[in-house]
């Protein structure tokens, strides 16, 4: 069985592009060998700023030859129906078979495909990938109708066997498939032919290319740290930079270089944010002092003077660029210091949205729900309002709209400059979290109180004027903020009543509709931490379930019940009551509310029911009044044998009268007592 070697051969890939069409390429290429009728043991794709290879390992030589039989319309059928078949079939009148169908006679097609050899099969496939390859973005160039990300240079393709390699024949807009590639741009410019896909890699690296993206990050990653322990230095870690280096050198050569001393003085991050964003610099720190004092820069070629010249350039820029962010940092200070006033300014000439106000409007707003929420979580009234007011003014600030990433992280260092609080500052970092679900959640009472407060004054407001979520869509990003807002009442454990808060943040906001919102989140929340949505909607369906802490401490012990075979079972007894009591009444046309009597009770199991009822009750009430739902879903799960005796050993129907009334009404205690624990009926099986 041969193996397959493709090299598409262009201009410089865009570094973001390259694992997406490599995972596109291997794809695409595969699926089709697949729908021609070849099979493969092994595929891997690669890419490099030139290059996206496949490599397909054990690739059937020809395809099986296959018949398939098609019945078609009735040999009465108008002719129309016939030729619409027959262009189905690709056949003609003279090759279809007619056959015996129901009551009558049809057309029956047997297409018969004889088998292909597999260089026929990829030059097809590969054709059809190149001309619909699915880049972000692509380009024509000269005169030709192929678009390609950059020029596409040339192509490589290889079926390698027992016999050796063959070129397979693919011919796109000019370019015609063989068996060589180049390697280095500068250091290895020159044409070489290949024979498989180990002969391919080892002549690449031979020719200073680093086929595989991984290989390439270990390198830089090696000799980077190496490079900087050697001086008592470390590396700060960035994996997506480190990914996003790797796809812009074919062969990386790690270059270090200090800082200049008039820089040391700006924030870490301010440092760390302008060597990444405008020169894919690493960061160096001293591991004693926490300070930004080097950068890492990562050329693609070796020079006679081990990068001395480079590194001198990038140093020469890379002091310009810090410059621009002293000035800023220096600019910013001072408005600190003088209070932000003009920042507060500005935000009153920013739209939020264009039927919400302006961003001083909801700094406004944030600020008064903050003050409201801080007392239910811990926080000063005062220093929650006063956070909420600085908390966005550095959105207004010269470095924040140089780098707005570093929104929040310079409020705090602003605010500090304005000799504010501590409990301030931080809140000015942390309102924003959590962003996404692997952000840490604010703990710091003011900054939790800031955080709900901007969350919900967000959702209440869009929900004000009807500008929810729909389907996919979600151009404020209003889930993520719901779910921000969950992760903080549940990581901190804080019991909030969310209808009368969405009510004083917005009061034109329908609070049922934005809680229900809150509830689909809290549902997906959940279910990734492995609770049954069945349990959550049993929950959801009982008194306080605006308090999502305590809905979810609910939820959690329901899901510990309904793991038991006591809870499975209960829930079987439960459903068989209710569902008993629901006919009756029904039928009746009256409710069996009434207190059942012991003295009509017949049998052992009857009265032992009454018992085990009378035991549970005095049970649940007290723990559902302290909360604790543990000890009242383990007496709930308790009732479980007698219900269960009760029903084997007693009819409820009975024929007397006064014995089916009293057992019903026995039946709506267990509704009754169960109910107050959770809604089973939501409950499946």
């Amino acid at each position: 069985m041969p193996d397959l070697l493709i090299e598409l051969f262009s201009e410089e890939i865009p570094a973001r592009m390259q694992a997406r069409a490599a995972a596109d390429l291997k794809k695409m290429i595969t699926d089709g060998l697949v729908e021609a009728g070849l099979t493969y043991a092994s595929a891997a794709a690669f890419a490099t700023p030139r290059r996206l290879a496949l490599s397909v390992e054990g690739l059937s030589a020809r395809s099986q030859a296959t018949r398939e039989e098609r019945k078609g319309p009735a040999t009465t059928a108008p002719d129309k129906a016939v030729e619409g078949f027959l262009r189905s079939t690709g056949l003609t009148r003279d090759r279809l078979e007619i056959r015996a169908a129901g009551k009558g006679e049809a057309y029956f097609a047997v297409i018969e495909t004889p088998g292909r050899d597999a260089a026929g099969i990829v030059a097809e496939v590969l054709e059809g990938t190149i001309r619909r390859f699915p880049w972000p973005k692509s380009m024509r160039w000269g005169t030709s109708s192929l678009r390609w990300v950059r020029p596409l240079h040339s192509i490589l393709c290889l079926l390698v066997g027992d016999d050796g390699a063959e070129i397979v024949p693919v011919e796109v807009e000019g370019l015609r498939a063989g068996n060589a590639t180049r390697g280095h741009r500068f250091m290895a410019p020159e044409p070489f032919s290949v024979t498989s896909f180990d002969d391919y890699e080892a002549k690449l690296k031979r020719a200073k290319v680093m086929l595989r993206p991984g290989e390439r990050e270990e390198a830089i990653w090696h000799d980077a740290t190496n490079m900087a322990f050697a001086r008592g230095l470390e590396v700060v870690e960035d994996r997506g930079l480190l990914a996003e280096v790797a796809g812009l050198v074919e062969w990386p050569v790690v270059l270090m270089g200090p800082i200049g001393e008039d820089f040391l003085s700006l924030p870490p991050e301010v440092l760390r944010t302008s060597m990444k964003e405008h020169q894919k610099f690493f960061s160096v720190r001293n591991p004693g002092t926490g300070r930004i004092e080097g950068f890492v820069t990562v050329a693609n070629i070796e020079t006679a003077d081990d990068g001395a010249t480079i590194l001198a350039g990038n140093g020469k820029v890379l002091a310009a660029r810090l410059s621009d962010a002293r000035f800023f940092w220096e600019r910013d200070l001072a408005e600190a210091k003088a209070g932000m006033g003009a920042w507060a300014a500005a935000n009153r000439d920013v739209t939020f949205h264009n039927r919400l106000g302006s961003q001083a409007d909801k700094v406004a707003r944030v600020a008064a729900l903050a003050e409201t929420i801080a007392p239910m979580v811990g926080a000063d009234p005062g220093l929650a309002r006063q956070a909420a007011e600085v908390a966005k003014l550095d959105l207004r600030s010269e470095m924040v709209g140089e780098f707005p990433e570093l929104q929040g992280l310079m409020g705090r260092y602003y605010a500090g400059a304005a000799g504010l609080p501590a409990e301030v500052a931080a809140a000015a970092e942390e309102h924003y979290a959590p962003l996404g679900p692997s952000d840490e959640v604010p703990t710091a009472p003011v900054s939790v109180a800031v955080a709900l407060a901007d969350k919900i004054d967000t959702l209440a407001g869009f929900w004000a004027v009807d500008e929810k979520p729909t389907g996919s869509k979600d151009p404020f990003a209003l889930r993520r903020a719901a779910l921000g807002a969950i992760r903080l009442l549940l990581s901190n454990g804080l019991r909030l009543s969310l209808g009368g808060i969405f009510t004083l943040a917005n009061g034109e906001a329908d609070a049922a509709d934005l809680l229900s919102f809150f509830h689909d989140r809290l549902k997906v929340h959940l279910r990734e931490r492995g609770i049954r949505h069945d349990v959550i909607d049993a929950c959801l369906a009982m008194p306080g379930a605006d308090d999502l802490t305590l809905l979810v401490r609910r939820a959690e012990s329901l899901q510990a019940v309904m793991g038991t075979e006591d809870g499975t079972n209960l829930v079987q007894g439960f459903k068989r009551a209710n569902n008993i009591l629901a006919q009756a009444e029904e039928k009746d046309g009256v409710e069996y509310s009434f207190g059942p009597d012991l003295k009509f009770a017949e049998s052992d199991e009857e009265k032992a029911l009454f018992a085990a009822l009378d035991a549970a009750e005095a049970r649940i009430a007290p723990a559902m009044e302290r909360e604790d739902f543990a000890a009242a879903m383990e007496a709930m799960a308790g009732l479980r044998g007698p219900i269960d005796a009760f029903f084997e050993a007693v009819q409820v129907n009975a024929e007397n009268d006064i014995l089916r009334r009293n057992r019903l009404n026995l039946l709506n205690r267990i509704r009754i007592i169960v109910g107050r624990v959770a809604d089973l009926t939501r409950i499946e099986g």
